[in-house]
């Protein structure tokens, strides 16, 4: 065990029927500590309880129904803020935050990852974070419209200058996340995973989905709609 020998018998007669005796000079707590660093080594793994929980499945399951419900509250009042207050640029973030939690929880199924009480709240944190990019890119773009540029100009200069914001408060978060997963274990972990996959996602619709959104729009009919009061 641990490629240390525990003990290195002399086979002296036919072993039948699978069983052997080990003898020797050993008084009983010799042999019991022996009987059980075999039984130790057999296993292929050592095993450690890190952490043990009991919950009964009803307690369980409503807290997680209660749990979704939350987070979809929360979702729908954002998409509500989003709206009222950026109108068209508003509901094209909101599409794309749609196809965020999509490809999310594609992930989660593909992965696959359990979603506890803290992994549901790791992945509506992320959710805040992906609006909050939204935000920060609309906003640049805001003043690049109030400086008198087009429409056009105006989303690349906004994403431009908008993006180290973006990246810097993701990759902090994803610091913490690793700091979370490989300093602790049991439910910690499990927001440490779906925050993380949420914040990378959350980088690409908010970057990539977002952005063609709006591009696509320039030259089009809502071109004049895209403009941020």
């Amino acid at each position: 065990m641990d490629n240390e020998i525990i003990s290195a018998p002399t086979v002296q007669t036919v072993i039948e029927n699978g069983q052997a005796v080990i003898t020797g000079k050993f008084d009983i707590q010799e042999a019991k500590q022996l009987a059980i660093e075999l039984n130790a080594g057999a296993l292929p793994v050592p095993i450690t309880l890190i952490e043990q929980r009991t919950i009964g499945p009803t307690l369980g399951s409503e807290s997680v129904q209660k749990s979704l419900v939350a987070g979809l509250i929360g979702l729908l009042l954002v998409a509500l803020f989003m709206i009222i207050y950026y109108r068209v640029p508003g509901i094209l973030a909101i599409i794309a935050l749609l196809i965020y939690t999509l490809i999310v929880l594609a992930l989660f199924k593909l992965i696959p990852v359990t979603l506890t009480l803290a992994g549901i709240a790791g992945f509506i944190l992320s959710v805040g974070m992906a609006v909050d990019a939204n935000i920060l890119i609309f906003e640049r773009t805001k003043e690049e419209l109030s400086s008198g540029k087009t429409v056009g100009l105006a989303i690349e200069e906004g994403f431009r200058r908008a993006w180290p914001s973006i990246r810097d408060s993701n990759f902090s978060s994803l610091i913490t996340c690793l700091i979370l997963y490989y300093g602790t274990s049991g439910l910690v972990r499990g927001f440490a995973v779906t925050l993380a996959i949420g914040i990378l996602i959350s980088m690409f619709t908010a970057i990539t989905v977002t952005r063609t959104f709006l591009r696509l729009s320039v030259g089009s009919f809502i071109e004049k709609r895209l403009v941020i009061k």
